[in-house]
């Protein structure tokens, strides 16, 4: 219980700081290296909350199911519980993709959902019909542009965190920061054109 002298907060300061910079540099920067700063979302682990809510917006449908920027896995194992198959991720860490792949496992899992290393621009979507996005601010309006030319009219866009700048959801639901935002992206199109048209 004795307190701390000038030295020890010194001690303590650079010590986390350490920390911090030893956990962006092993677990977080990997999945940046080849990705355009503009283009980058941290990790951030998405809330039982969220997962419930997105996974919400999903349910009755069918279809490939995938995530963009996986992370840990959480939503493509609960895509994968709540009967959404195939299920997948896309994640460019690797340290993210050896915990979802062991989580996968863990779960009993293991070869039934798929998590790959491959970079989210250069993916073709085109046969993807459930598309959980839980990117960035920054990342939203050029992936509008690659999910308008790439997925199939039936398919739905649920997005966590932040809403698409331009698309007006068809449903939504939570508040706040556990709040998720769906598209259909038949409505998004019509939409789209007429605005071109107006």
């Amino acid at each position: 219980g004795a307190a701390l002298g000038g030295q020890g907060l010194l001690a303590v300061a650079v010590a986390s700081g350490v920390a911090a910079w030893a956990t962006w540099a092993v677990l977080l920067m990997p999945g940046f290296r080849r990705v355009p700063l503009r283009l980058q979302v941290p990790y951030q682990p998405s809330s039982p909350r969220q997962v419930a809510n997105a996974l919400a917006l999903l349910r009755g449908r069918a279809g490939k199911t995938v995530d963009l920027g996986s992370g840990d896995g959480r939503l493509v194992l609960e895509a994968y519980r709540q009967g959404l198959r195939p299920a997948l991720g896309y994640e460019l860490n690797p340290w993210l993709l050896c915990l979802a792949k062991y989580r996968a496992w863990k779960a009993g899992y293991h070869g039934k959902v798929s998590f790959l290393k491959k970079d989210l621009w250069k993916v073709n979507l085109s046969d993807c019909h459930n598309v959980i996005v839980f990117l960035a601010p920054s990342v939203k309006p050029p992936l509008a542009t690659k999910l308008l030319a790439e997925l199939p009219d039936n398919a739905r866009v649920v997005a966590g965190r932040f809403p698409f700048p331009c698309w007006t959801p068809s449903s939504t639901l939570g508040q706040g920061l556990e709040q998720v935002w769906a598209y259909d992206m038949k409505e998004v199109r019509q939409e789209a054109q007429g605005s071109a048209q107006g």
